[in-house]
C-alpha cells in the first residue's frame, strides 16, 4: 500500500478530518474529533511505512499472534491500538479492513448526537 492509497482510503470515510496535532511528521485521521488512524510520514519516505489503528483488544491479540508485523501500538495504549507494518506479509485488504474496524470503533464511541450529525452528512 502506498501513502496515497492509505491517505485516500482514510479520508474517503464519512466525516474524516486530517490533522498534525503532535508534530509536522505524524498524520492523524479523526472522526468526530477522535483519532482512528495515525502514521509517520517520515517513515513512509524511508520505506518503513506503518500505521497505528484502534482495535478490539481480543482481535488485537489474535492479529499479533498471526502476524509478526502487527505489534502493540507504538506510543499508544497497548491494549487498544496496533502498529501495523505495511507492505509486508499483512495483505492490503486486511489493512483496509483494519482501518474500517478502527473507524467503526471510534465512531461507535461518539455520542449519539455526534453519530447522528455524521450520519446526516
Amino acid at each position: 500500500m502506498n501513502l496515497e492509497t492509505y491517505y485516500e482510503y482514510c479520508l474517503f470515510k464519512k466525516a474524516v478530518t486530517e490533522h498534525f496535532p503532535f508534530d509536522e511528521d505524524t498524520l492523524v485521521f479523526k472522526v468526530g474529533g477522535k483519532m482512528f488512524a495515525l502514521s509517520s510520514l517520515e517513515r513512509w519516505e524511508k520505506g518503513e511505512a506503518s500505521v497505528n489503528l484502534k482495535c478490539d483488544p481480543d482481535r488485537a491479540q489474535e492479529l499479533r499472534a498471526l502476524y509478526d508485523e502487527i505489534q502493540p501500538g507504538f506510543h499508544m495504549s497497548k491494549l487498544h491500538w496496533n502498529t501495523i507494518s505495511l507492505n509486508t506479509a499483512v495483505p492490503d485488504a486486511l489493512v483496509k479492513e483494519l482501518i474500517d474496524h478502527s473507524y467503526d470503533l471510534v465512531f461507535k464511541s461518539l455520542t449519539k448526537k455526534i453519530q447522528n450529525e455524521i450520519a446526516e452528512l
